[in-house]
């Protein structure tokens, strides 16, 4: 019995140390597996490419049809895409990007929360050798093979250079700003000032953020109403603002000219029923189906450019 003992505790013993140095392995394995072109469960070695999107929020219409763009480029592939949504929530959007990151995705496409904040994150992919799309929003550093996007700047100005139109180049203007540390912010609100600013008889009586909300958009056009009784026109950097800013001016029975940025359906509704002026078309499905193709590309070993533009078109009443 003793012998018996003897033997099944050095059986056991053997077991473990061969368990150990199989968990060593492959622990030691990891970074290799990394830099050899990203070979791992989720990607290639299975036979299919996995893409990451971390999308900033998608309780916005625009970025779910950016998802569903990048879904429908993403099956028709043949490719896995895993989707985390920050709920416009920047440490939430890090720590979903250090999820994909886990599970050892392709490609990442980050449409960022806030574009500095974000670059940690980005850095973090470059460190696992996992090769970073930014999508519609610029992050600020770290390596970024390429960015998917409208020209901001360009549509920002359709808009200023619609308003000056309706306007016959004289009025008070009031602008909606998206969510600061965004580039799509910065970049619609510079180039909506490119058009408007220094113009003799113009003038913008209040600039003041919304953070992209549809909500906030209402609240913050009531105070600015309250505070500036002649208005003749509005620039929001995107349709939820507008359409909340809409609802502001039809509730204090004023005849302004409301601006959008986006062409979500709401928007181009209200556009054709003739109560928005116009929007600015930016495609979002668009984006998304591009950002996806590239990311294949990019998978594949393939040079792609570092800036890819989707196109833009003013939309008004038909």
């Amino acid at each position: 019995m003793k012998k018996f003992l003897k033997m099944a505790m050095a059986s056991t013993l053997v077991l473990g140390a061969l368990a150990g140095c199989s968990t060593s392995s492959n622990l030691e394995n990891k970074p290799a597996e990394q830099s050899a072109g990203n070979t791992n469960a989720g990607g290639e070695a299975s036979g299919k490419v996995t893409i990451g999107l971390a999308v900033s929020t998608l309780n916005n219409p625009f970025f779910v049809s950016l998802k569903e763009g990048a879904e429908k480029a993403a099956k028709d592939a043949g490719a896995e895409l895993l989707v985390v949504d920050a709920q416009d929530d920047t440490a939430k959007q890090i720590s979903g990007v250090e999820d994909l990151i886990q599970k050892k995705v392709s490609v990442i496409m980050i449409n960022p929360t806030d574009s500095a904040a974000i670059v940690t994150a980005v850095e973090a992919a470059n460190k696992a050798n996992i090769p970073v799309i930014t999508v519609d929003r610029a992050a600020e550093g770290g390596q970024v093979v390429s960015h998917i996007a409208s020209d901001n700047v360009k549509g920002g100005k359709m808009a200023g250079d619609f308003i000056l139109e309706k306007l016959g180049g004289k009025g008070n203007i009031v602008e909606l700003q998206g969510i600061a540390g965004t580039s799509a912010a910065r970049d619609r609100g510079k180039g909506f000032h490119d058009a408007v600013d220094g113009k003799e008889g113009v003038k913008v009586v209040a600039s003041q953020p919304a953070d992209f909300d549809r909500a906030k958009g209402l609240s913050v056009m009531e105070n600015i109403l309250q505070a500036n009784k002649d208005v003749q026109a509005v620039f929001a950097h995107n349709d939820e603002m507008a359409l909340g800013a809409l609802q502001a001016v039809e509730a204090a029975g004023k005849d302004i000219v409301v601006v959008g940025f986006d062409a979500t359906d709401d928007a181009v509704k209200s556009v054709n029923d003739g109560k928005m002026g116009a929007t600015v078309a930016q495609k979002p499905a668009a984006i998304g189906e591009t950002a996806v193709q590239t990311a294949l590309k990019v998978a594949k070993g393939e040079k792609v450019e570092s800036n890819i533009p989707v196109d833009l078109e003013l939309v008004t009443k038909k």
